[in-house]
């Protein structure tokens, strides 16, 4: 009898999925670029500070792995991943719209210099960020193990290609939406003026991404089947945690593959919490036209992506591409690093056009080989794992780069502004060069065999 196909998704579906995809790098520019100027240039915080509370949005990826077991094995309301995307999203967007007064109530705290409070403040902003990434992680593992569920094999890169271009194409028109909506905040440092225009776009941006996550997932998941659509193979939650966990160690690859993406998303995010400053205070740009830093690289990104996907990938194959795309992300880090030294505006946002045109490139090929690595058995707990990979060196990225900032600042390594940006950008490109080392030893055939294996161990032990 001829298996069922799993239920496709269409270039349309596909592109109104995405829109999740859009509203989590709208609020990426918000979190990482925004409020993290605000937090360093206008209030003042200290960049370890800054750094180490965006980072705790990032500690908590572990989860990830648990809530993609969750969703394989705990359906709620008759469905696997829906659910759980918009108990998530809800979780964020609250979450998002209180970051805004808290943040410039701790601006308060540091100006008065009363101590306890300002422990206390300092504890409930990083544990506010440790909840916004646990309602992150809550959405987007099980969102991602729904993008697997709804597709082919052969289909996959194709999907996950356009659904990628929509985080980037969210993180461009949120440094549109920033720069359009705070264009009256140019030159304003008064926390009290702000605060409450700061406030007002927190919480239309929240309501945005609520009402698009809705329409992205409407109708998106078919009801609870016991079995995988594909026929006989049985459903993910037929692997426990502990057995999916033993899959994960089966392969030394995976070892591999976790270490790349750990240095590959250092290499392009370290400088991540000192970007907009690096464009304030060497470069002397409004927090305008900082926010649009990102659409730059945004835009970088997006074109990256359509050329490794439709072009680069199918001639050159996954692994010499992405070796292509770490090879110029150390190149764009020296060029940003250079272009400091005399600061010319259009000549940084030409260099982080390119920059995240190198991005977008790795960001392609490296997407198609966590596919090549994920196991069908154990679809969310996998994508739990990468997705801690990613998450855990987004965290390091964000510590690492406010402490070396920090660092440049009390090492004797020049005058004026630019040295310590300079040891954040020197030390990234390092670590890019790091990940095309690591890259050298991704074997995906041989992590086929010995996931195969294990699992064939695993379903022998369970008839026993």
């Amino acid at each position: 009898m001829a298996r069922p196909a799993r239920p496709g998704l269409s270039i349309p579906a596909t592109l109104r999925l995405g829109l999740f995809q859009g509203c989590l790098g709208c609020l990426a520019v918000i979190f990482s670029g925004l409020l993290n100027r605000v937090m360093l240039s206008e209030l003042g915080f200290p960049g370890l500070l800054v750094g180490g509370a965006l980072a705790f949005e990032q500690f908590v990826a572990p989860s990830r792995v648990l809530f993609g077991q969750i969703s394989d094995a705990h359906p709620l309301w008759g469905r696997r991943r829906v659910p759980y995307v918009l108990l998530g999203t809800a979780a964020f967007c609250l979450l998002a719209v209180l970051s805004v007064p808290l943040t410039f109530r701790l601006g308060r705290l540091f100006s008065a210099g009363s101590q306890p409070e300002l422990a206390l403040g300092i504890a409930g902003l990083c544990g506010l960020y440790a909840l916004y990434g646990l309602g992150v992680s809550l959405a987007a593992t099980p969102y991602l193990a729904l993008v697997i569920d709804r597709t082919e094999e052969q289909e996959r890169s194709r999907a996950v290609g356009i659904i990628w271009c929509m985080l980037t194409v969210g993180i461009v028109i949120g440094a549109i939406a920033i720069s359009l909506s705070l264009g009256s905040l140019d030159g304003v440092t008064d926390p009290a003026l702000l605060e409450p225009v700061l406030l007002r776009f927190m919480i239309v941006v929240a309501v945005v991404v609520w009402s698009l996550t809705l329409v992205a997932l409407w109708g998106m998941e078919p009801a609870r089947l016991d079995r995988d659509p594909s026929g006989d193979e049985p459903r993910d939650d037929s692997v426990t945690l502990p057995q999916a966990w033993a899959l994960i160690t089966s392969s030394r690859q995976v070892l591999v593959f976790f270490l790349f993406l750990v240095l590959f998303t250092l290499g392009l995010f370290l400088q991540d919490p000192v970007l907009e400053s690096y464009g304030a205070q060497v470069f002397a740009m409004t927090i305008r036209d900082t926010t649009q830093l990102n659409a730059f690289w945004g835009m970088g990104t997006l074109l990256g992506l359509l050329m490794a996907g439709l072009w680069i990938v199918p001639r050159l194959g996954k692994l010499a591409t992405a070796r292509l795309g770490c090879q110029l992300i150390v190149a764009s880090l020296v060029l940003l690093l250079l272009c400091g030294l005399q600061p010319s505006v259009p000549l940084l946002k030409l260099v982080l056009l390119l920059f995240g045109l190198s991005a977008g490139i790795a960001t392609n090929s490296a997407l198609c080989l966590m596919l090549d690595l994920t196991l069908p058995q154990a679809t969310g707990t996998f994508v739990g794992v990468w997705g801690l990979a990613q998450a855990l060196s987004r965290a390091m990225g964000k510590l690492i780069g406010g402490g070396l900032y920090d660092l440049g600042r009390l090492l004797p390594l020049g005058s004026g502004p630019y040295p310590p940006f300079a040891l954040v950008l020197g030390v990234e490109a390092l670590v890019a060069l790091a990940a095309l080392l690591a890259l050298e030893r991704v074997n995906v055939r041989q992590f086929r065999e010995d996931t195969d294996l294990g699992l064939r161990r695993i379903l022998a032990m369970e008839l026993e």
